[in-house]
């Protein structure tokens, strides 16, 4: 079944990628492209150049002999100025490799085995999401500096999520872009995985062997802005057709061309990739980059609401939501607008989940301060439980949050080298205890200190320095517990199923947060302050306990000696629950209630 073309100009359209583009056929291949100011357009390859018709208003058709799949071709494209230019395919499969700008000839991608996955797969609501982000090209390279194909991070990559308790991967940008430097976010080819590490087909193998063990992935993607190359989709027929021909709102704080939503061929074009990344390529969820530039102009509430943006995000996750019912839709929002993660027919933008980054903010800048400043600021750590069941929160340590003179993660704790790391560990239970899902970016796990660079590979071999093994199976573990223990996610958005044990002593640095699930009741208590805490005491209901974590036991270079260590105890009016707590710790407990 093919594209409708009134759907396609009323911005109806999912599926404009069965039309357009270039697709294969015996002894050549049918060529279709939107270009309704341009003159002439011809398609120019290995087979020579042929001139396309149009067939109907603003689209540009021809089947063109010889044509094989795996051979490079570009538009040229006569525009309305009367220059003609080399353009990419808007709808390309794949493309070559920067600095080089043509499409390459290719089939739609598929070959899945993955049925059993996708039938079981569910928006884990009410299931763990532990979300592993990563750049591809810089995770790990090999001993020559090269890159890794899809193919061999196949081999590589999901076997080291399962290891350490991921149960999500979401990959940065993998469309085609030409700077590296932009980390995928500045893309030329929507539709096109980057060549860099292979090709189509290499990337189905890739997430198809995430699935095989259990391993879900998440793209981003990237529908507000393009970049501004000449052979990419700037003034494509010599007009402003992709981007907002207004003065000012043509161009992004980036540098970038922004997309103009408000052209029902634009918001075709967009719902059609998101469409072909999670039906093609069987992805579990986008990650949708910059949310608050389309819901605000230019991303300032003070400049009004950006309707067309609001529209077409409405429309386009109501219509993936119901061809996609069971992949994560999830906003990178920093913005307070309401019903993010509302139902469209509620009156919401109809996203899964929201980045909470008030709270990842908030919570770095509580860890950045000193143990005496943290007594007057606990509020920066209890201040997310005020709106935390507003929407469906991801607590997210991305990317952003290792670059740009940031610091990584680790290296935001204050003090020392040594003064780091136990703080590293009771912030990451903090974050596995607090509700929200949980999103942390590739090197934090083993508490890497440079700030990541796309340029080369995470820092794998600080791995044989004692504080940095022992801190990634500190986390290994840590993810494991959140794993298998279901009061840590099985009520993860009922405000019923929190409460803060302690929250009123800050001047002690020491708070207590309760979890409950179905079927069992966790507590954390943390000191993230320089002083002991001798004998912490809290009021709870009589019952047992059973210690399950603690982050200052030797084996993570803390002080605590697991060995000698009381495991479980009882709670009761006479024998009230009572902990000592080394400076800088976290424990975390099964509570379970009187018989």
């Amino acid at each position: 079944m093919r594209m409708e073309l009134q759907d396609f100009y009323a911005g109806r359209a999912f599926d404009a990628y069965t039309f357009f583009g270039a697709h294969p056929k015996d002894g050549g291949a049918r060529f279709a492209v939107w270009a309704p100011s341009a003159r002439r357009v011809q398609v120019e390859g290995p087979f020579g150049t042929a001139a396309l018709t149009q067939t109907h208003p603003g689209v540009w058709e021809g089947e063109v002999p010889g044509a094989e799949p795996g051979r490079p071709y570009q538009y040229l494209v006569t525009g309305a100025d009367g220059w003609t230019v080399g353009h990419c395919d808007p709808y390309g499969f794949a493309m070559t490799l920067r600095p080089e700008g043509h499409s390459i000839l290719a089939q739609m991608p598929g070959g899945f085995t993955d049925d059993d996955w996708m039938a079981a797969r569910t928006k884990g609501f009410d299931r763990p999401l532990n979300i592993y982000e990563v750049h591809a090209g810089s995770w790990k390279r090999k001993p020559d500096g090269s890159w890794y194909s899809y193919a061999e991070l196949a081999e590589l990559l999901p076997a080291y999520c399962r290891e350490n308790g991921y149960t999500h991967l979401e990959l940065m940008p993998l469309a085609e872009h030409p700077f590296d430097g932009s980390w995928g976010y500045q893309v030329t080819g929507f539709f096109a995985p980057t060549s860099r590490y292979g090709s189509p087909a290499e990337l189905v193998r890739f997430i198809d062997a995430c699935h095989r063990q259990g391993i879900g992935v998440i793209l981003d993607f990237v529908p507000v802005h393009f970049a501004v190359d000449g052979y990419g989709l700037k003034n494509f027929d010599g007009t402003p057709l992709y981007e907002d021909p207004s003065q000012g709102a043509g161009q992004s704080e980036w540098g970038s061309c922004n997309f103009c939503h408000g052209r029902g061929e634009v918001r075709s074009f967009l719902q059609s990739c998101a469409d072909y990344w999670l039906g093609v390529f069987h992805a579990d969820g986008l990650r949708v980059d910059a949310v608050s530039r389309l819901i605000y102009r230019q991303g300032d509430p003070a400049q009004g609401l950006n309707q067309p943006g609001l529209e077409f995000l409405r429309f386009m996750n109501d219509g993936l939501q119901r061809r996609h019912p069971t992949a994560l839709l999830i906003a990178e929002d920093s913005s307070a607008y309401p019903q993010v993660t509302a139902p469209v027919a509620r009156g919401g933008l109809g996203f899964d989940y929201k980045w909470d980054l008030g709270w990842m903010n908030d919570t770095l800048d509580y860890f950045r301060k000193s143990s005496d400043e943290r007594k007057t600021n606990l509020d920066r750590l209890t201040f997310s439980m005020l709106y935390a069941w507003n929407e469906r929160f991801i607590l997210p340590f991305s990317h952003d949050e290792n670059v740009h003179g940031k610091a990584t993660i680790a290296q935001k704790m204050y003090g020392d080298y040594d003064g780091k790391f136990p703080q590293a560990r009771a912030l990451y239970l903090y974050m596995a205890v607090h509700p929200g899902k949980k999103l942390d970016f590739m090197g934090n796990e083993f508490a890497q200190l440079r700030e990541w660079d796309e340029n080369r590979e995470q820092d794998w071999m600080i791995l044989s320095f004692p504080n940095h093994d022992a801190f990634r199976h500190f986390r290994a573990l840590l993810h494991r517990l959140y794993l298998d223990n279901e009061a840590l996610w099985a009520r993860e958005y009922d405000p019923e199923a929190f409460r803060w044990a302690d929250c009123d002593h800050g001047a002690q640095n020491v708070c207590a947060m309760v979890r409950r699930g179905w079927q069992s009741t966790v507590l954390a208590v943390f000191n993230f302050g320089a002083e002991e805490q001798p004998a912490y005491t809290l009021d709870l209901p009589a019952g047992r306990w059973t210690l399950l974590l603690d982050t200052d036991w030797q084996c993570w270079g803390g002080t605590t000696v697991q060995q000698n260590q009381k495991k479980t105890g009882t709670i009761s009016r006479r024998r009230p629950f009572t902990v000592a707590l080394p400076p800088y710790s976290g424990r975390l407990y099964r509570l379970e209630p009187k018989a």
